[in-house]
């Protein structure tokens, strides 16, 4: 691979601010799929630059939607929900982004030709017959082989709405199924394991669609009524925790250290890191809360942790914290004691085998782990730990989050570090790089 990263020397004490982390990379999805089905101009601030959006926005403007974007603003101009301008051979390249190709195949449920939905070798790798069998309820056809990527899928004139149970905590599994809803009359009904929640906050509090929400402790119960033109809107997104994670999870590995992330998206259902790390004793703080179309958004502030426990992670916690699962594995690495995390069939479903990948990277650094049958991860702390040698992480898929976190692991445990991939940030944190270095990491 061209052009590694190599890091040589561990990052010094810091007491620092991040003012702009990265725009929400769920919420900026959510944005420009029903900013394109509203009718009117609708502006964001503080849209995601990663790839992800970019490939978003490339698809969605193939249905004829206009989409101008100036620096951080992003103004759509929607046609409403049957606006969308269809096209003989039409392909749809999501690229790494399965929120994309999930959530835009689910508004195809309206479209009178087939169109193809693909995506790059990573994404081509991973399930969609999640959201295929939920589509087909709604009556749209699919020709697909091996229940992956890519696939043709056509719409109907006749779309039903559905009642379904998803089963595995996946919010774009759930969110799938909602946008279809948007199409169908009547009432569909999903019964859903907890998972994130933007796609129901957006509907009540950004679009205003009709949706009911009921809750127990297991469970969220949503009724969506379908055929509703909703009108333009505008949207402040927040920072993105799940990018944030890499700058909490330094801080609290790195000696005498304070930081300060400004204006982060923490809603409920994304800080299940957090609250993972302060159960293990680290001093992680939400600062100048307040609502903000539904969502929940503050400073996030994190001082050094001066020793780490182990936990046995209680499972409630994984649909919250499942694209920080490698930080805290990361994390249990340095902490005294046996960490156990189990029910994490998911991680192996990713953009990569991340369960299989992050118990290969541990064992590179020396940290002793087993792991429990296909869905879990014990794993042996040691707070003493301090590298020295040289450790090459080659390229797993191109996988962004590997990257962002064998870098955090150079700059917090030592040793020289050889990492492939930089340009895998560009997925989801393009300025991860400039950001780490203002925080005075040196990588060359």
């Amino acid at each position: 691979m061209k052009n590694p990263v190599v890091i040589n020397n561990k990052i010094k004490p810091y007491i620092k601010i991040i003012k702009n982390i990265t725009g929400d990379k769920s919420i900026s999805i959510r944005f420009l799929i029903l900013s394109s089905l509203a009718h009117g101009k609708s502006v964001a601030y503080n849209l995601s630059n990663a790839q992800d959006i970019i490939n978003t926005l490339k698809c969605i403007r193939k249905f004829g939607i206009k989409i101008k974007i100036k620096k951080k603003i992003c103004e759509v101009y929607g046609n409403g929900l049957y606006g969308y301008e269809y096209k003989n051979n039409m392909n749809l390249d999501a690229g790494n982004s399965g929120t994309a190709a999930r959530l835009l195949s689910a508004i195809l449920i309206n479209s009178p030709k087939y169109i193809r939905v693909t995506g790059d070798n990573s994404l081509k790798k991973r399930d969609m017959k999640r959201i295929v069998d939920p589509l087909k309820e709604f009556g749209a056809l699919f020709k697909i082989k091996k229940n992956t990527l890519p696939f043709l899928i056509k719409g109907t004139k006749f779309i039903r709405p559905i009642n379904y149970n998803e089963t595995r905590g996946s919010a774009q599994c759930k969110s799938s199924v909602m946008m279809a809803a948007l199409f169908a009359p009547g009432i569909t009904n999903l019964k859903c394991i907890k998972s994130r929640d933007h796609t129901e906050l957006f509907f009540k509090n950004a679009i205003n669609v009709p949706i009911k929400v009921k809750k127990n402790e297991k469970f969220d119960f949503i009724k969506v009524e379908g055929r509703k033109n909703f009108k333009s809107f505008s949207y402040n997104i927040p920072g993105d925790i799940s990018s944030a994670a890499f700058f909490i999870v330094l801080t609290t590995l790195n000696k005498n250290s304070s930081l300060t992330i400004k204006n982060v998206n923490i809603n409920p259902s994304r800080i299940g890191m957090i609250k993972i790390l302060n159960l293990m004793g680290s001093k992680i703080s939400f600062r100048n809360k307040k609502k903000y179309k539904g969502e929940v958004v503050g400073d996030v502030h994190i001082k050094s942790a001066k020793k780490l426990k182990s936990i046995n992670c209680p499972k409630k916690f994984n649909s919250s914290a499942i694209d920080e699962m490698l930080l805290l594995f990361l994390a249990s690495s340095v902490a005294k004691g046996t960490s156990i995390f189990r029910g994490l069939e998911e991680l192996n479903k990713k953009e990569s085998k991340r369960l299989d990948w992050g118990i290969k990277i541990l064992k590179m650094i020396g940290v002793k782990t087993n792991k429990i049958s296909n869905h879990g991860i014990k794993i042996y702390g040691n707070p003493n730990l301090q590298l020295k040698k040289t450790y090459r992480i080659k390229s797993y898929l191109k996988d962004h989050r590997i990257y962002m976190l064998a870098v955090i692991a150079g700059l917090t445990l030592g040793g020289k570090w050889i990492i492939n991939d930089p340009d895998s940030i560009k997925t989801s944190f393009p300025s991860f790089n400039k950001l780490v270095m203002k925080l005075g990491a040196k990588i060359n």
